[in-house]
């Protein structure tokens, strides 16, 4: 594994276009683009504030920034760099800002989530949508990307509204057997949405399309339950990590528990532990010119390899400190990989910030504070 050299970024606004050719890096108000081959810079664009949110299109066309402080959204093109949109919420203020599947439309919230402002660029028409909950996952697209649901709430009841994503009229209205819905989250195939408690219950309802109640599930009561939600890619299984630093899975015709997995400190001696040791690439005149030298000096000026650790394996725990408000405890992220096969997850005291799959499924990207892994995944072995 190569590392390139340090670039500037501000709110670690650093994200990788959908189409994988362009990297965006916001540093204050400048917006960078750079080639991903290269990473020589290919536009520079300058926006009127400091930039708290940035978001590529769908298509990888064009780029939102938000200013937030200001209610602000400037989104630019990569085709045409001359041409740029503005949009003003005024005086009602911006809370957040993303796009629609289709990357033409804009969807805002307001200050004390309002309303949501869904703005066209394409006919520059306006839709307003009422009543949106402010929640840890209150919106999300189906994979087709051709409905919305939106998690509502309505004189002190919460509600669950289906819209088309072409023209943004209610589907359905429907609603839902929860105290204080915390988030929901479609299932790929579109048939199916998860919609789960506040961490401060154990619950998860599975509902239809047409807003049936297919089945619920809880772990257990009278502590933190729910602290992350993922579908696998084949729509089969339903991962759920809690705050017990547990991760149970979900089937999709019963809808009841079918394994768990916990994360123990210590590793034994039924796994291969790989260790990411990094080194400076030793190259001499002989076999490098001096251009070449100086281009993959300034690229790529740390290289990493991986070494088998002896077992048993003690793995780096932060401990929480239980005084402080929001402690890091609970299972906090799950990725499936793209078959289905395997699954990574985060727990709340290992120095792992976020993990990612490959598009392959075989390799898992950890990201660290500092650092980031790549784990290989052996079908014919137990690895981690």
């Amino acid at each position: 594994m190569n590392f390139s050299e340090v670039f500037k970024q501000s709110n670690q606004l650093c994200k990788v276009s959908p189409d994988g050719k362009y990297l965006a890096t916001c540093v204050q108000y400048r917006l960078v683009i750079r080639d991903v081959n290269t990473l020589q810079i290919l536009n520079l664009y300058t926006c009127l504030d400091q930039i708290s949110h940035m978001e590529w299109s769908s298509d990888s066309l064009f780029i939102l920034c938000a200013m937030y402080k200001r209610a602000l959204v400037q989104v630019w093109s990569l085709e045409q760099p001359d041409w740029h949109c503005k949009i003003d919420e005024g005086s009602i203020g911006l809370v957040s800002s993303r796009w629609s599947p289709d990357g033409r439309h804009i969807l805002n919230t307001t200050e004390f989530h309002l309303r949501i402002t869904v703005w066209s660029l394409c006919t520059k028409a306006v839709s307003y949508i009422k009543y949106p909950k402010a929640c840890q996952k209150g919106l999300d697209f189906s994979r087709d990307g051709c409905y919305m649901a939106l998690a509502e709430r309505r004189d002190c009841k919460d509600y669950v509204s289906i819209f088309v994503c072409d023209d943004w009229h209610l589907l359905r209205h429907f609603e839902t057997e929860t105290q204080d819905l915390s988030g929901l989250e479609w299932s790929p195939n579109g048939c199916v949405l998860a919609v789960w408690e506040s961490c401060l219950e154990y619950k998860m309802s599975l509902y239809s399309l047409d807003g049936r109640l297919l089945s619920t599930y809880s772990a257990y009561e009278w502590s933190l339950g729910i602290k992350s939600v993922s579908w696998s890619p084949s729509s089969q299984f339903l991962a759920i990590g809690s705050f017990d630093e547990k991760v149970r899975i979900l089937n999709h015709i019963t809808w009841k528990k079918i394994a768990q997995f916990e994360h123990p400190a210590i590793i034994d001696n039924t796994k291969t532990v790989y260790k990411e040791i990094e080194k400076r690439p030793a190259v001499s005149s002989d076999e490098m010119s001096l251009h070449d030298i100086t281009v993959a000096s300034s690229l790529f000026s740390t290289q990493s390899k991986y070494d088998i650790s002896p077992l048993p394996v003690q793995i780096p725990v932060v401990k929480p400190d239980p005084d402080r408000a929001n402690p890091k405890i609970g299972v906090s992220a799950l990725a499936f990989s793209s078959d289905s096969r395997y699954i990574a997850t985060k727990n709340g005291g290992f120095q792992v910030h976020s993990l990612n799959w490959h598009c392959s499924g075989d390799s898992l990207i950890l990201i660290g504070k500092d650092q980031l892994c790549l784990c290989y995944m052996d079908a014919d072995q137990n690895n981690e």
